[in-house]
């Protein structure tokens, strides 16, 4: 018996697939490597998925948009097909496909990262519905989780809880005179996620820009597209006093995209790319268990 994935079409309540209804372009720079990068856009099939192509690689394969295909988390998520092609930071715009309930697309990137744009999602989604949303005659696959499910790190944690609805409370702790601790709890909407969480940016420090740049991370990174802190002050205008833990939603949102659709309540204190993706695997085993 098929417990956790609700596939009676002709329940009303269940939402219908969405793709987008035209091509859309967009060029920028990458956040961690610094390079030149062209996105398209485009429309996709019922049941497609969301895939990332390599342009720039000859004969390229798509790359799906699964967390069976993560192979990285260092500060940002990896993922890569069979053959070892990979894209990296795609969480912004995974968390943008997601906020706007977009199933099926094809993303066309002409380098191996997503431009950095402002820093957060809110470029992605405004360019999405320049493209404009078409629902699809096929119902989404949403995957009730039928019980608790934790990662723990340390005084880190991410836990999800079986809940009518999809939700996000995070907890950001930082030791930063004007960051702390800020909290936040989200039910996750289409209209909650354009005004409270796409806008929020990538959080950067500049005690830690050395360390990145030896590690070859943080190279397309500015005032203009992260809110950068010094020992004592921010130096980038906020918008919004919590803008980190808005930002760690954001996060999920992107990383969780990956296991599909869920019915969840998630809970999260001092999560990051690495426990939120380990909490996506273990979610992706109780619906691989579920689904037989």
């Amino acid at each position: 018996m098929k417990v956790g994935i609700r596939l009676n079409k002709e329940d009303k309540s269940l939402r219908q697939q969405r793709t987008i209804s035209k091509a859309i372009a967009y060029a920028g720079i990458g956040l961690h490597s610094g390079k030149a990068v062209e996105i398209r856009l485009l429309p996709a099939a019922i049941d497609y998925g969301i895939k990332f192509l390599r342009t720039d690689i000859a004969q390229a394969q798509p790359i799906s948009a699964k967390v069976t295909n993560v192979t990285d988390t260092l500060r940002a998520t990896t993922i890569a097909n069979a053959v070892g092609t990979h894209v990296f930071t795609v969480e912004h715009l995974l968390a943008a496909l997601a906020m706007l309930n977009i199933d099926n697309c094809l993303v066309e990137i002409s380098s191996p990262e997503p431009p950095v744009a402002d820093g957060s999602a809110k470029v992605f989604l405004d360019l999405l519905e320049q493209a404009g949303i078409e629902e699809q005659v096929a119902s989404v696959q949403e995957f009730c989780l039928p019980e608790v499910v934790a990662v723990y790190d340390a005084d880190k944690y991410i836990c999800a809880l079986p809940y009518d609805g999809f939700r996000i409370s995070f907890t950001s702790i930082n030791n930063h005179p004007l960051l702390g601790t800020q909290h936040y709890d989200l039910v996750v909407s289409e209209a909650a996620c354009k005004t409270e969480i796409a806008p929020a940016r990538t959080i950067g420090f500049m005690h830690e820009v050395e360390m990145l740049k030896k590690m070859g991370l943080g190279l397309g990174g500015s005032l203009e597209n992260v809110v950068v802190y010094d020992e004592k002050s921010v130096l980038t205008p906020l918008r919004f006093e919590d803008e980190l833990v808005r930002h760690k939603i954001l996060d999920v949102i992107g990383d969780l995209s990956l296991v599909g659709k869920i019915k969840a309540h998630i809970i999260a204190v001092k999560s990051s790319h690495a426990l939120n993706i380990q909490l996506a695997k273990k979610i992706n085993e109780l619906k691989n268990l579920e689904g037989k």
